[in-house]
């Protein structure tokens, strides 16, 4: 493969800087810099935090991704009220001026002309900011082809069943939009159906889904095979679609092993049990279930007698029952973090309890470990109902909550019975799907190739 690189590639990058959006899109960023080093520079625009954390001295970024610092947006002396939303609707406000007047600086600085802007899809806007300077745009929507479609779709499905129309139709069948068979309203991520008085991150997801055909290449977190009649008619309507993951499994494989950290001595633990045994319990960094289904998900576990490694805070640790961290010590673990995709490739484990998050549903489709499902926001309701009623890999807990009766049948399901050992041989079908499309030949290869000639100006 004979690769010609155009002189001095200037590429623009343009995370949104929160959850694991920002460093997901670094990680594809990190692939193409490794691929185009040294004659391209990638200048990454994120926030103080943002960069501090993405850019700290262990995390070994390529040298020629350069970090640049853009406004949070946050007024000075500001005393956040609590409100989860409250930090991004800030960064929303101010992040548009901010990009505009950065990306002149490091075009100053380099000494080298913007040639490309590669944004998460969250920053529609980044598609004008290209146009203007008459470069392509690169949108990185850092979930699976499922959201994204959901959210092409959002003025479809508005003109169809009306604004906010869903209050008592939760059980309305969807059945107009290709690729979602029997898909409920109510499973729909919030924001699909909104009203002129939404908040910025759901206006900001609308405009999202209308900008998308604008995009150079739409690029996602996935792998053709996993939702082959979404990915076609998204094919049909966008530009260019390119599935380059699963970014988990490519990250994973090209790290030795003792560049992870396990210092709660996970692995070990795990060694101590049977094959297919162990429920492997997380809901990533942002999420916590209320205290009342943490003490339902703990009753469950000790009455059932499952194994347990449970990644849970340790400020969450008081609304635990009384005395059931000692009562459990022999079958149960609980650690304040967990080395997941670790955790997920052992033997033991029998089933991943999750929020449905696209990278823990990817993470397990990568180790082949069904799923039991509590969504609470965003794409995770989405996720759950493919997960269940499309892919057929797990379950959703029953009334979308952890209830102790609900979690006790979920888990005997999964581990006992044979609908669980049929869940696992379905997961198998899909682990393996993952690994031939990052292979040498595989789809997500071929489509990375591409987009690194969208990019960076490659010739392959």
């Amino acid at each position: 493969m004979t690769k010609v690189v155009s002189e001095d590639r200037h590429v623009a990058v343009l995370p949104f800087p929160f959850s694991s959006h920002a460093g997901s899109l670094l990680s594809i960023v990190t692939r193409l810099a490794a691929a185009a080093a040294p004659n391209v520079t990638f200048s990454f625009y994120s926030t103080p935090k943002s960069i501090e954390t993405l850019f700290a001295p262990a995390k070994r970024v390529p040298g020629n991704i350069k970090p640049y610092v853009v406004s949070d947006g946050v007024p000075d002396r500001y005393v956040f009220s609590g409100k989860p939303q409250e930090e991004i609707n800030f960064y929303i406000a101010a992040v548009e001026e901010s990009f505009k007047g950065v990306l002149k600086a490091a075009e100053a600085e380099t000494g080298q002309r913007i040639g490309c802007v590669m944004s998460d899809a969250f920053l529609w806007f980044a598609g004008d900011l290209a146009k203007e300077m008459g470069v392509p745009w690169v949108s990185f929507w850092c979930a699976g082809a499922n959201s994204c479609a959901a959210h092409f779709y959002t003025d479809l499905i508005m003109d169809t069943v009306g604004m906010h129309d869903t209050v008592g139709r939760e059980n309305g069948v969807l059945n107009f939009v290709p690729g979602f068979p029997e898909l409920r309203l109510g499973n729909l991520p919030p924001g699909i159906l909104i009203s002129n008085s939404e908040p910025p991150f759901v206006t900001m997801l609308h405009k999202m889904g209308r900008a998308l055909h604008k995009a150079t290449a739409v690029i996602l977190n996935s792998f053709e095979e996993i939702d082959p009649e979404i990915n076609q008619d998204l094919k049909s309507k966008l530009k260019m679609l390119l599935n380059v993951g699963p970014s988990n499994l490519l990250s994973s494989s090209s790290l030795p092993p003792s560049s992870y950290s396990d210092e709660y001595g996970c692995i070990p633990w795990l060694d101590n049990f049977k094959a297919v045994s162990v429920a492997y319990i997380g809901f990533g960094t942002m999420l916590t279930p209320s205290p009342p289904e943490i003490v339902a998900l703990a009753e469950a576990l000790e009455a059932s007698g499952t194994p347990f490694l449970w990644s849970l805070k340790d400020n969450m640790k008081d609304f635990l029952p009384q005395g059931f961290m000692e009562r459990t010590s022999r079958l149960g673990k609980i650690v304040p973090w967990a080395p997941q995709q670790q955790i997920l490739a052992h033997s033991s484990i029998g089933v991943s309890v999750t929020h449905c998050g696209w990278n823990s549903i990817l993470e397990s489709i990568v180790a082949g470990v069904p799923l039991i499902g509590r969504p609470f926001f965003a794409d995770n309701l989405l996720n759950g109902w493919m997960m269940e009623n499309v892919w057929k890999i797990g379950l959703r807990l029953e009334g979308g909550i952890f209830t102790k009766n609900g979690t006790m049948s979920a888990l005997e399901l999964v581990l006992n019975h044979e609908k669980g050992k049929e869940m696992r041989k379905q997961i198998g079908k899909y682990k393996e799907l993952a690994w031939k499309a990052v292979g040498p030949q595989g789809s997500s290869t071929q489509n990375f190739n591409t987009l690194l000639e969208v990019v960076t100006g490659y010739n392959l």
